[in-house]
């Protein structure tokens, strides 16, 4: 188990074997997921760092038919569970 202490300002520093395994340095961004009694942490990397990641066969799609498909996917309860604060 892998610890780390809160301070007066409610912060925190991530341990090294932590930022190790998230693949963060100093800089980089991280998020929170809560979900009911967990906290997830995962690194975010720049939207630039997938250019090239998906391949598609076909006509590119339209920018309506992506926010479609975001908005629907983010109504459909498959998402990460936040907990009210």
């Amino acid at each position: 188990m892998i610890t780390s202490t809160i301070s007066s300002d409610g912060q925190t520093t991530l341990p090294k074997a932590v930022r190790q395994a998230l693949g963060v340095r100093t800089g980089d961004k991280v998020c929170h997921f809560v979900c009911d009694d967990e906290v997830h942490v995962k690194s975010m990397r720049p939207i630039g760092h997938l250019f090239g990641a998906l391949k598609h066969e076909g006509p590119p799609m339209r920018l309506e038919d992506m926010e479609r498909a975001i908005a629907e996917g983010a109504c459909d309860g498959s998402g990460p569970r936040r907990r009210s604060t």
